[in-house]
């Protein structure tokens, strides 16, 4: 048979191989879901600290002026005379 001719040396040598295969570094998708997560991080805590500092530093808004009008329709809702009545 063929099999008698092979040297026993090609089997003395197996048991020295690993089944695990080596470290290649980090998975890309952890790798791009780090960075995805990191980005929207920042871009959060920097919006909340720019609202905060404008709330701070910048002053309150003006109102916008109420129209003659509008002041006529709560004075008769409210139940006040027009002036001119």
């Amino acid at each position: 048979m063929a099999d008698d001719d092979m040297d026993a040396s090609a089997f003395s040598r197996q048991g020295t191989f690993s089944t695990k295969a080596p470290d290649q570094g980090f998975n890309p998708a952890l790798i791009v879901l780090l960075v995805v997560v990191g980005t929207v991080l920042i871009f959060i805590v920097g919006n909340y600290a720019l609202f905060t500092y404008a709330r701070k530093t910048l002053p309150p808004r003006k109102k916008k002026p109420v129209s003659k009008k509008k002041l006529k329709r709560e004075r008769l809702k409210a139940g006040v005379a027009p002036a001119g009545d």
